[in-house]
């Protein structure tokens, strides 16, 4: 039998279009919120479910449960945008949707906002704390709340991230009659908690006290709370250009030190992902603390020393060492561990380090190259320069699966297919 996937905003039936209530009148049983469930009308006469809490874990036996029958999934709004329609068709591919406007096309209107200009966040379910991320002057925001409370959470983040001065439009009930909507700045926000499902709108403020971090690595070093362990921003820059984030992907930055590079990996590229390796208490809670406070709360911080602890962890798509490069086994484990067509990036200032980088190199090819960087720093009245110690960076491209002997794209032994026509 069918299952039919059902947006259904505040407007509730009246807001339904044809097929959409052809599809609730034929359902023998209609699954959702109470909420939802309220908003049908008596003419409605399959059973009503409410969803279990929590919900995904139950979901694939609810769905085989009541399969067999005509299975109607009422969903908030667009079913595919943050919602329940993919997880219901990665369970039965078969499914149809049927959508209705999301709560952003809703809110966009309200606004007078361009929506493919705007950048939505979600906090259903997510950490407030990717709003930072997200920030920028003049951007325009819309953040999709899982409290009445969220507002007020949102704008004690943003004075805190130097965005006192944003605009907030809390959106209420949107598309229903009893649409709300509530105004305020940041910096003197002060309105009662209201709608749980409400959409925050974020006007940002032209030029923002947050020394201006945009998604690009090399943030300043200042970004961060360290005690010395911390890759400079010109080498952070270099590193995460090499290491390439691309969407979903997931970088093991191996001795995470301040958790720099996972941190800017995943700020380039937000549906990236990193799990960050430390050794030393104190830094791996010092790499949560940064991760949350520059907007990349999803970074996964796992205590242990390497290379003995990357056992067991999700294959990574690329892979950072900065620390213990010339420790037994390390360059090894984290060049077998890389899916195909991973990238490993190495650096090292130690002579001890150095030496592995070459031994590997002279191994498995790939690209080395020394990089030395000068600050100028005052000499009296003047301005001189000031070296920061030298680093050798050896980049690797892996084509095959670990364990092969592997060529890079960047100066290996065989240039990749596309060099050699």
């Amino acid at each position: 039998m069918s299952v039919t996937v059902v947006g259904i905003g505040a407007d509730g039936w009246p807001g339904l279009t044809p097929p959409a209530r052809t599809a609730c009148a034929k359902a023998a049983v209609v699954l959702g919120a109470p909420r939802q469930l309220d908003l049908l009308p008596t003419e409605v006469t399959a059973r009503r479910e409410e969803w279990p809490a929590p919900l995904m874990p139950s979901l694939p036996s609810l769905l085989e449960r009541l399969g067999g029958d005509e299975l109607v999934v009422l969903a908030s709004g667009d079913p595919m945008f943050f919602g329940i329609g993919t997880s219901v068709l990665r369970l039965r591919p078969d499914a149809t949707v049927v959508p209705h406007p999301s709560s952003v096309a809703f809110a966009c209107a309200r606004m007078g906002w361009a929506e493919q200009d705007a950048v939505v966040v979600s906090a259903v379910g997510r950490p407030l704390e990717a709003v930072r991320a997200a920030l920028a002057p003049r951007r325009r925001l819309l953040v999709l709340a899982d409290s009445g409370a969220l507002p007020g959470r949102l704008a004690a983040l943003l004075v805190g991230a130097g965005y006192g001065e944003a605009r907030l439009s809390v959106l209420g009930s949107l598309g229903a009659e009893h649409e709300t909507r509530v105004d305020g700045v940041a910096a003197s926000w002060n309105a009662p908690d209201g709608d749980p499902l409400a959409v925050v709108a974020v006007d940002c403020p032209a030029l923002p006290d947050d020394g201006l971090l945009g998604r690009v690595p090399g943030l300043p070093d200042e970004a961060y709370v360290h005690d010395g362990q911390l890759t400079k921003a010109e080498m952070r820059a270099l590193s995460v250009a090499a290491l390439r984030p691309l969407p979903g992907q997931l970088l093991w930055d191996v001795g995470g030190g301040a958790g720099s590079i996972g941190i800017e990996w995943c700020r380039a590229e937000p549906t990236a992902r990193a799990i960050a390796v430390e050794s030393r208490e104190d830094r791996a809670a010092r790499i949560a603390e940064n991760a949350a406070a520059l907007g990349t709360p999803g970074v996964r911080v796992v205590p242990g020393r390497a290379p003995g602890v990357l056992a067991g962890l999700e294959a990574p798509d690329a892979v950072f060492v900065g620390g213990g490069v010339s420790a037994p086994g390390m360059l090894e484990a984290c060049r077998r561990a890389l899916r195909p067509g991973g990238r490993l990036v190495v650096n090292a200032v130690t002579l001890e380090g150095e030496a592995a980088l070459v031994a590997a190199h002279a191994e498995y090819g790939g690209e080395v190259r020394r990089i030395a960087i000068s600050r100028g720093r005052p000499v009296g009245r003047y301005v001189g320069w000031k070296a920061l110690a030298p680093v050798t960076q050896w980049v690797l491209h892996v084509r095959d699966a670990g364990g092969a002997r592997t060529t890079s794209d960047l100066g290996g032994m065989t240039p990749p297919p596309w060099r050699q026509q």
